[in-house]
C-alpha cells in the first residue's frame, strides 16, 4: 500500500508540471499565431486548429511537459496495479493542486479564496480516501470486456474530438472532461490488461486493451491541449480530475473487485464525492475571463511582441 501510494503521488507531481509547462506552450504557440494575423490557428467556431495544436506540441515547454507525463503515465500504470482504482486515480488526480500552485509563478495567474478553499477540500477528500483504501481487485475480466473498453475508448476520443471543434472556443471544460475520461479508460486499460503478471508477449500484444490503453492515452493527451489552449488552466485540469476519477472509481468497486477497509466504507464514498465536488468547483471558480482563448494576451503583452518587431 506505501509503495502504491507514493507511486501515485509521484505520478501525481509529473502529470502537475506537466500540465503547467504544455499550458506554457499552449499559449505561446497562441499568442505566436495571433502576432502573426494567422487565419489558420482557429476553426471558424472559435477552437484551436489541428495545425495550432501542432506547433504548440513543438515549443519545448510542451515537449519537457510531455515527457513528464509520459513519465507520470508509467508511475500512474504501477500506481493502478497496486492501488484500488478509486484510490490511485483520486491521488493522481491531486496533480490540481501542483497544476494550481505552479500556474501562479509560472502564467501569473491570481487564485482566488473561493479556488484555494477547494483545492483545500480536495486534499481533505484524499485523506479519507486513503484512510478507508482497503486490498485491490484481482482485475481479471473476460476478454470480451476488453474488446467494449477498446470500442469506448474509440468513439469517446473520435466523438469528443468532433464536438469540442464543433464547439470551439466555449468548449474548454468538456475538453477538460473528456480528456480525463480518456485517462480514466487508460488506468481501466492498465489494470485488466492480459500478460503483464507474469510477463507474456503474445497475449500481451492480443489484448484488445493494450490498444484501448494507446487509443484513450493518445487522444486524452490531444484534448487535454486543447482545453489548455482555450481556457482556465486550473478549470481544464479540474474537469480532467472528475473525468479521471469518478468512471474508474466506481468501475474499480462494481466491476474490478476494489473495495474499502472494513466499516470504512462510508468513509471511502464521502472522501470519494467531496473529492469530485472540490474539483467541480476548482473548475466553476477557474473558469476564464472574458478574451481568453487561443491568442488571447494582455495589452503589455501586446506592446513587448510589437517591440521585438
Amino acid at each position: 500500500m506505501i509503495i502504491g501510494l507514493l507511486t501515485a503521488v509521484a505520478a501525481s507531481a509529473c502529470y502537475g508540471t506537466g500540465s503547467v509547462l504544455q499550458a506554457v506552450g499552449s499559449r505561446k504557440s497562441a499568442r505566436r499565431e495571433a502576432a502573426e494575423a494567422s487565419t489558420t490557428g482557429v476553426t471558424q467556431h472559435g477552437g484551436p486548429s489541428l495545425s495550432s495544436t501542432a506547433k504548440a506540441a513543438v515549443t519545448w515547454e510542451f515537449m519537457v511537459g510531455t515527457v513528464l507525463d509520459f513519465l507520470g503515465f508509467g508511475l500512474g500504470a504501477l500506481a493502478a496495479r497496486l492501488l484500488p482504482l478509486f484510490l490511485s486515480q483520486t491521488v493522481i488526480s491531486a496533480n490540481l493542486v501542483i497544476t494550481a500552485v505552479l500556474s501562479i509563478k509560472l502564467l501569473g495567474i491570481r487564485l482566488s479564496r473561493a479556488e484555494w478553499s477547494s483545492i483545500g477540500v480536495v486534499c481533505g477528500a484524499l485523506v479519507l480516501l486513503a484512510t478507508a483504501a482497503g486490498p485491490e481487485g484481482s482485475g481479471h475480466t473476460p476478454i470480451a470486456a476488453h474488446w467494449w473498453l477498446l470500442a469506448a475508448s474509440v468513439v469517446l476520443i473520435l466523438g469528443g474530438t468532433l464536438i469540442v471543434r464543433l464547439l470551439g472556443g466555449r468548449a474548454a471544460i468538456l475538453a477538460g472532461l473528456l480528456s480525463g475520461l480518456g485517462f480514466g479508460a487508460l488506468g481501466v486499460g492498465v489494470r485488466v490488461l492480459n500478460g503483464v503478471d507474469p510477463f507474456h508477449l503474445p497475449s500481451l500484444l492480443g489484448d484488445p486493451a493494450l490498444y484501448a490503453i494507446l487509443v484513450a492515452g493518445i487522444g486524452g493527451m490531444y484534448l487535454h491541449t486543447v482545453a489548455l489552449q482555450i481556457g482556465s488552466v486550473n478549470g481544464a485540469t479540474a474537469a480532467l480530475v472528475v473525468g479521471e476519477t469518478v468512471i474508474p472509481g466506481i468501475l474499480g468497486v462494481l466491476w474490478l473487485g476494489d473495495s474499502s477497509r472494513p466499516g470504512f466504507a462510508w468513509v471511502a464514498a464521502l472522501g470519494f464525492v467531496v473529492a469530485v465536488a472540490g474539483a467541480v468547483a476548482v473548475a466553476w471558480f477557474g473558469e476564464p475571463e472574458p478574451g481568453d482563448g487561443p491568442g488571447a494576451r494582455t495589452a503589455d503583452e501586446a506592446k513587448t511582441e510589437a517591440a521585438a518587431r
